[in-house]
C-alpha cells in the first residue's frame, strides 16, 4: 500500500537525559542545573540536589536502557532522539579531558541501539548545562562557554561520529527568550538579567552551535547536524492590521535563531530589535566568519499554536513562550492548546522560508494516566493520545503532499519521563507508562499503553493505518 510518507521516512520517539536518565552522579557525572530545579521552572533553584528532585532518578533509564530500547525496538522505531548529559562527560564543564565512564555509557546505548537497528539522534546539549558553568561564568553570558562547548562537542564527534550521522546541537534554543536558566545556564535571575546580556549569551550559543557544526563537517563530512528550535505558529487574535503586526513581530522573535543558523547571519529585523533597544553585541570577525556555518536541517518541537495582539487578550496558561489564549481551539489538562493544523503551517512555513529538510523532533501530549485491567494485563486506555497522535500526522502527512521535505517524527516521549517545565511525572506522555509517583513512590515497572500498539501499527504500515 503507499502512502504519502516517503521510504525511509524516521519514525520514533525523543527524550533527553535530565529527565529520564537518572543517576545523577553515578560514575564520576557532575551535577547539572536541572539538578537544583526540583520544581522545574516554576521555582528558583536550591543551593544543592534535594531527594525531592524527581529528575535526580528519573525513570532509572541510566540502568534501563537495554529494556527501555527493547520496547522501543517492538514498536518498530526507525529512530531514537536522545540527548548526551553534557556533565556525564565534562563533570564541571570547563575540565580539559573528559570523563571516559560517562562516555563509555553512551557507548553502550549506541551498542544496544545498534543491536536493533535503531538511528540514533543525538541533541549534544538539552537543557543540562553544568553547574559549575551557570554559577562560575553565570552560563552564556560569559564567551568562554563557545570554548568548553567547542571542546565538548569535538570530544563527541571524535567518540561517536562515526556512529551517529544526525546530531542537534542545542534544544529548542529559542526558549532561552522566555526561560534564561533551564535554557541558558544563567545563573542571574530572569527579573535580574539585562536584555544586553540576554542577548549576548544568545550570540555565544549561536557561535558555538555554528562552530559546532564546522567541527562535526571536519571530523565526518557525512555528518548531519541541525538547530532545533520551539515551532510556535502565531494567529492574530482579530484581522486588524495591528494584530497582524504584532504577529509579525512575535514571529521575528521566534524565528531569528533558525534564520541565523540556516543563513549565517544575523537578520535586518534582529539588528532593528538591538538598535532600538539600545544594544551593542560584542562581535568579533572571527564570529562572523563562524556563523556562516550553516545547518544541514531544521528540527523543531510542536506542542501548541498562539494567538497574538496589539492589545487585549487572554494569556495562554502554561506556556513559556508567551502568546493569547486562541477561542477556537481546545486545550490539554495543562493549558497547551491542541491544533494538529498549526503543525501543517509550521511545516510549510519553514519549508518555504528555508528551503532545508525538516524533522519533527518533539510533539506529544501531556496527561494524567490511569493504570486498568484489560483482559488480564494491565495497560493505560489512553485513546486520548491515539487521537491528538492521529490527527497531527493526518496534518503531516498533508505538509509531504504540499511539498514539504520532512526527515521523520519522533515522539515526545515514547516512555514517561519527568516534565521539564513543571517536575511531575503526572504529567505523562509515554506509549510506555512508568510506575512513578510525583512524590517519587513507584516500583518502575514498565507497561504497555493502548497507544503502544497503536504506533506500532503505524510505523509497520509506514503511516497507512491514519484514519481522517
Amino acid at each position: 500500500m503507499t502512502t504519502t510518507f516517503p521510504d525511509g521516512f524516521l519514525w520514533g520517539g525523543a527524550t533527553a537525559a535530565n529527565q529520564l536518565e537518572g543517576g545523577y552522579d553515578a560514575d564520576g557525572k557532575g551535577p547539572s542545573i536541572q539538578d537544583v530545579m526540583p520544581k522545574g521552572i516554576v521555582a528558583p533553584p536550591t543551593e544543592e540536589p534535594t531527594p525531592e528532585n524527581l529528575k535526580l532518578e528519573g525513570i532509572d533509564h541510566y540502568h534501563r536502557f537495554a529494556e527501555d530500547i527493547a520496547l522501543f525496538a517492538e514498536m518498530g522505531f526507525k529512530v531514537y532522539r536522545f540527548s548526551i548529559a553534557w556533565s556525564r562527560i565534562f563533570p564541571k564543564g570547563d575540565e580539559e579531558t573528559p570523563n571516559e565512564a560517562g562516555l563509555a555509557f553512551y557507548d553502550r546505548l549506541l551498542d544496544e541501539l545498534e543491536k536493533h537497528g535503531i538511528e540514533p539522534l543525538v541533541t549534544i546539549s538539552h537543557y543540562e548545562t553544568p553547574l559549575h558553568l551557570a554559577r562560575t561564568y553565570d552560563g552564556w553570558v560569559d564567551r568562554r562557554l563557545i570554548g568548553f562547548y567547542e571542546r565538548y562537542a569535538r570530544v563527541l564527534f571524535e567518540r561517536f561520529g562515526d556512529r551517529v550521522k544526525y546530531w542537534l546541537t542545542f534544544n529548542e534554543i529559542n526558549s532561552v527568550l522566555h526561560a534564561p536558566l533551564m535554557s541558558g545556564g544563567i545563573w542571574t535571575p530572569k527579573d535580574q538579567l539585562s536584555k544586553a546580556d540576554l542577548y549576548q549569551a544568545i550570540h555565544h550559543e549561536l557561535v558555538a552551535s555554528a562552530s559546532a557544526t564546522r567541527i562535526a563537517h571536519e571530523i565526518n563530512p557525512d555528518i548531519k547536524v541541525g538547530c532545533m528550535v520551539i515551532a510556535m505558529p502565531t494567529y492574530p487574535l482579530t484581522p486588524n492590521p495591528a494584530d497582524v503586526l504584532a504577529v509579525m513581530d512575535a514571529d521575528h522573535e521566534n524565528l531569528a535563531f533558525s534564520d541565523v543558523h540556516v543563513r549565517g547571519e544575523y537578520p535586518g529585523y534582529f539588528q532593528r530589535t538591538l538598535r532600538d533597544a539600545g544594544i551593542v553585541l560584542d562581535i568579533t570577525d572571527s564570529d562572523r566568519e563562524t556563523l556562516k556555518n550553516t545547518v544541514d536541517f531544521v528540527s523543531f518541537s510542536y506542542y501548541m499554536s498562539v494567538c497574538q495582539a496589539a492589545e487585549g487578550g487572554e494569556i495562554g496558561e502554561g506556556n513559556i513562550m508567551g502568546g493569547i489564549r486562541n477561542p477556537t481551539l481546545p486545550a490539554s489538562e495543562w493549558g497547551w492548546q491542541i491544533d494538529p493544523v498549526g503543525l501543517r503551517i509550521v511545516l510549510n512555513q519553514f519549508w518555504d522560508r528555508w528551503g532545508k529538510p525538516l524533522f519533527i523532533v518533539e510533539n506529544g501530549l501531556g496527561a494524567k494516566d490511569q493504570l486498568v485491567e484489560v483482559d488480564g494485563v494491565t495497560t493505560v486506555e489512553d485513546d486520548y493520545r491515539i487521537d491528538y497522535l492521529n490527527d497531527h500526522l493526518v496534518q503531516v502527512r498533508e505538509a509531504i503532499a504540499d511539498g514539504v521535505n520532512l526527515l521523520g517524527y519522533t515522539w515526545w516521549g515514547p516512555i514517561d519521563v519527568v516534565s521539564a517545565s513543571t517536575a511531575q511525572l503526572s504529567k505523562r506522555y509515554g506509549f510506555i507508562y512508568v510506575d512513578r509517583n510525583d512524590d517519587g513512590s513507584g516500583t518502575l515497572t514498565r507497561y504497555r499503553k493502548k497507544s503502544f500498539g497503536w504506533y506500532r501499527d503505524l510505523i509497520a504500515s509506514n503511516g497507512a493505518t491514519l484514519t481522517v
